[in-house]
């Protein structure tokens, strides 16, 4: 049988966003585009090593403030782009 990664969906902030809470969006089938991520108020930096394994993995990250996630979350299926968000709320 497949193995699947311990999957932890407790983020309560940027800082807790890593390679290993963003593993449910890198197994996802079909397999998403892009990956927009809201960080609550304001944009927050993440870490630049989280953002390379992403793309290592075929997918793009958008980071920004949630209300403006949300809306280009919402951009983005519009145009039938295969997206998710991980949102923080604001």
């Amino acid at each position: 049988p497949r193995s699947v990664p311990l999957v932890s969906p407790q983020v309560g902030s940027y800082r807790d966003i890593s390679h290993e809470s963003l593993s449910l969006f890198r197994l996802l089938e079909p397999q998403i585009e892009i990956l927009v991520l809201g960080t609550g108020d304001r944009v927050e930096r993440l870490h630049p090593a989280v953002l390379k394994q992403m793309r290592e993995c075929g997918i793009a990250v958008e980071v920004q403030d949630t209300p403006n996630a949300c809306a280009t979350f919402n951009f983005l299926t519009s145009e039938k782009r295969v997206a998710a968000a991980g949102l923080i709320p604001p």
